[in-house]
């Protein structure tokens, strides 16, 4: 009963006409603020939400979902027996091992150091790399005629098109425990054949080369069992973290297991922390509406001490009043809150059909702002603008409750 009649006394004071046209002039702007304020901050959030989802994308065509590493050291030491062990894992759908060393490629006078990665024929079953081609075919060759399968950007570098190449390009690998003085002889040297690029990510597309993993360890001298990484695909029936223990269970200390938050911890916690921030500024935008609504609450106030007055005079308690007052608050910050996010679903929807606002320049897979809505950030950013309204509300209806009783006949 109290809740419908602060409601009706809060309505009717929002919709009465005042004395002073300025109060009602000042509801309306605190309003429009609030509704300003709602939709910059849920389209901005839906636009690092785009962005968010896209660098995971185009990570999770490089980065496996699990990775069984060295916790020290370069390589790690598995054999045939541990394997079996590791396939047999529920959960576990396939597994490619990796030998990886730094490399320098050579064609003509063009050169670059990259990271050349060697992978078995399983590659293409736990990576999204061989659906990433550029140009060319993903052939990785054998130990005696490796394939080279490199980024665009490597490609540029070396000056050649490896759809088209015709002549291999060598390649110059560091020998593992190399004791000679010569340096020239502590270096492998071999052919490899392009036979075609990926583009992923510029990160990658400067940096990697995949070739398959005999001639690596033949020419940099690693053990049988010796490999750089065990990549895992999982069936998704499992939880990673059930997986992952069961991994650390079987192999013991001496390895990491690290899904891809873990592989790109800083890249994860970078964009979130940005996301933070960018709340936090445009969360200044709502504190500033908030003054209006505290300068717009107070005259009304002043406008209603008769009523105030009669209120109290019928027995209504300092608690009702500043109910009142406060739902008045609340009142304009749903108002506000829900025009906003009617504004942001409208922007949303035109942004995805009509492509608004684009990317400038050409190397971008999309040409334009990629945009996602979370159900949680509507929820975030319900709570912070009813809080900041709550809060605006407090001090003009807690003296409209101490307001003292001065009937005059």
């Amino acid at each position: 009963m109290n809740l419908l009649l602060i409601l009706k006394f809060s309505w009717r004071y929002f919709r009465a006409k005042k004395s002073t046209n300025a109060i009602n002039i000042i509801s309306w702007v605190s309003v429009v603020a609030i509704v300003f304020g709602t939709a910059a901050l849920i389209t901005i959030l839906s636009a690092f939400n785009g962005f968010e989802s896209l660098v995971k994308s185009l990570y999770s065509s490089f980065y496996p979902e699990l990775r069984i590493g060295p916790s020290m050291g370069k390589t790690i030491v598995l054999t045939q027996d541990q394997l079996n062990k590791l396939k047999g894992i529920s959960g576990v759908s396939a597994i490619t091992l990796v030998a990886e060393e730094k490399a320098l490629l050579q064609n003509g006078p063009l050169q670059a150091v990259v990271n050349i990665k060697g992978v078995d024929e399983k590659f293409a079953a736990v990576s999204g790399l061989p659906n990433s081609m550029y140009r060319g075919e993903f052939k990785m060759g054998e130990a005696e005629r490796p394939g080279l399968v490199m980024g665009v950007g490597v490609e540029q570098m070396l000056g050649l098109s490896s759809d088209r190449a015709i002549f291999p390009v060598s390649i110059y690998l560091p020998k593992r425990n190399s004791q000679s003085p010569d340096p020239s002889s502590a270096l492998g040297v071999a052919m490899g054949y392009p036979q075609g690029s990926f583009a992923i990510q510029s990160e990658f597309d400067n940096k990697y080369v995949i070739t398959n993993i005999d001639f690596v360890k033949t020419y940099t001298a690693f053990g049988a069992n010796e490999f750089s990484a065990v990549e895992i695909k999982t069936s998704g029936t499992t939880e990673l973290e059930t997986i992952s223990m069961s991994i650390k269970s079987l192999l013991g200390k001496g390895y990491t297991v690290e899904n891809r938050f873990e592989q790109n911890r800083m890249l994860y916690t970078t964009i979130r922390l940005e996301k933070l921030a960018i709340f936090g500024i445009f969360s200044l935008i709502l504190v500033v509406a908030a003054f209006n609504m505290i300068g717009a609450l107070s005259m009304l106030v002043l406008e209603k001490q008769k009523d105030i007055q009669v209120l109290k005079a019928m027995g209504a308690d300092q608690g009702l009043l500043q109910k009142i007052f406060l739902a008045e608050g609340v009142l304009l910050s749903s108002m506000g809150m829900i025009g906003g996010m009617g504004v942001a679903l409208l922007l949303y929807y035109l942004q995805t059909r009509f492509k608004l606002v684009p990317l400038q320049g050409a190397t971008f897979l999309i040409d334009y702002y990629p945009v996602k809505l979370v159900f949680t950030d509507f929820v975030l950013v319900a709570v912070t603008v009813l809080g900041i309204g709550t809060t605006a509300s407090w001090m003009p209806a807690r003296r409209a409750a101490i307001a003292a009783i001065d009937l005059r006949v």
